[in-house]
């Protein structure tokens, strides 16, 4: 019995000095979701008519899936991690879909300011909130006539309970790069988390308690971003990324970061989770050899060939006459092996891994619960 407690108490003094890693545990019983085509399940597709067939959806649906994708995105592996249907997007009303489990506001090419007539997208951070508002008044309406609709939509206890996701901002980075200085793209930051953060505000009297808040990946690392300055290394850093841009990133995720913190202080009850998808896509594009990839820049779906293969006159899958040839941009062989898939967008297998390195807990602020008493209790000690 001695010597049982003796090793008790050294390994409690062994695991409390080693520096533990806490995995994310994710069970929510619904997820809404707010963005652009980092999380579009399709809404753009069905909103707007957008054309998005094969390849887009290749690698797991075989047929296209309304996803900037070849296969699943981060959102989809969540989903399927808490045993939960994929979301259905709002704009999609085709086939009766699921709305009990969440639904999905993304649209590819939204932003966080307001959309103008020149926007690949309408639907706007501030649209996708207000489009909330009614789709939960409208459920809740339904559901006091007909209990029977509990299959098919969210009752004020999930509304309460769910998981409510942010992965917007990038888009408005881009686009003002079209036009502004690099100073200026950074003036504009404090404007955009302003209208995020009112944004999230009026989901809180909502209801909503539980965010998840995605920084934003590295811009200057997409090929269609590299392309115009891939001759001028000057503009490029050590990976061969748009260190313009990626500074700007840095700033807005910075801001961001403040920002969460201020909306833990300010939502008394919210529980408000800055997750750090830069640090995850850059570790990855720094060091894709080590985790099972060839490619980190190059787009897989694509038109040019080495280094990018992209050609900005020619998206993914389209076949046009090019300097009096036809040529298409197709896939590669294997998409497993490239981090991008069509020059603006990760790949099935890049998404798998953000999601893994996500579950980690490493990349959360704040970070998972550590529970280091459970977690010996859970230890058996056999006596010799």
């Amino acid at each position: 019995m001695a010597r049982k407690l003796n090793t008790l108490l050294v390994l409690l003094l062994v695991f409390s000095c080693l520096p533990f890693v806490f995995p994310l545990s994710l069970n929510y019983p619904a997820v809404f979701n707010f963005g652009d085509s980092n999380s579009d399940t399709g809404g753009l597709v069905a909103g707007k008519g957008f054309r998005l067939g094969l390849p887009y959806g290749k690698t797991f649906f075989n047929s296209a899936s309304g996803r900037f994708c070849d296969g699943r995105l981060i959102i989809d592996f969540l989903m399927d991690d808490m045993n939960l249907s994929f979301l259905n997007p709002i704009l999609d009303s085709v086939g009766a879909p699921d709305f009990q489990n969440g639904c999905n506001f993304a649209t590819g090419g939204a932003t966080i300011r307001p959309a103008n007539a020149a926007a690949q997208s309408p639907f706007s951070f501030n649209v996708q909130v207000a489009q909330f508002i009614r789709f939960k008044a409208r459920a809740l309406e339904f559901l006091s006539k007909d209990t029977e609709l509990e299959g098919y939509l969210p009752t004020e206890e999930i509304f309460s309970q769910a998981l409510y996701m942010f992965d917007v901002g990038q888009n408005d980075l881009d686009g003002a790069f079209y036009s502004k200085s690099e100073d200026e793209v950074i003036a504009l930051i404090p404007t955009l988390l302003s209208a995020l953060a009112y944004g999230i505000e009026n989901l809180y009297p909502q209801g909503a308690r539980n965010f998840w808040i995605h920084n934003m990946g590295p811009l200057g690392c997409l090929p269609r971003i590299i392309n115009p300055y891939r001759k001028d290394s000057s503009k490029l850093d050590q990976f061969g990324c748009v260190a313009s841009h990626n500074r700007a990133v840095n700033y807005f995720n910075m801001k961001l970061h403040d920002l969460c913190i201020n909306l833990r202080q300010e939502l008394p009850e919210a529980n408000v989770t800055y997750v750090d998808i830069y640090s995850i896509k850059i570790n990855l594009i720094a060091n894709y050899s080590q985790y099972g990839f060839e490619q980190p820049i190059a787009a897989c779906c694509g038109y040019g060939g080495p280094p990018l293969n992209f050609d900005s006159r020619i998206a993914c899958g389209v076949t046009k006459s090019l300097n009096s040839s036809t040529v298409t941009a197709n896939p590669c062989d294997n998409p497993a092996v490239y981090v991008n898939w069509d020059g603006n967008h990760y790949t099935e297998a890049a998404n798998l891994f953000v999601f893994q390195q996500i579950l980690s807990g490493n990349y959360s602020d704040p970070p998972p619960p550590a529970n280091q008493t459970s977690f010996l209790a859970g230890l058996e000690v056999k006596s010799s």
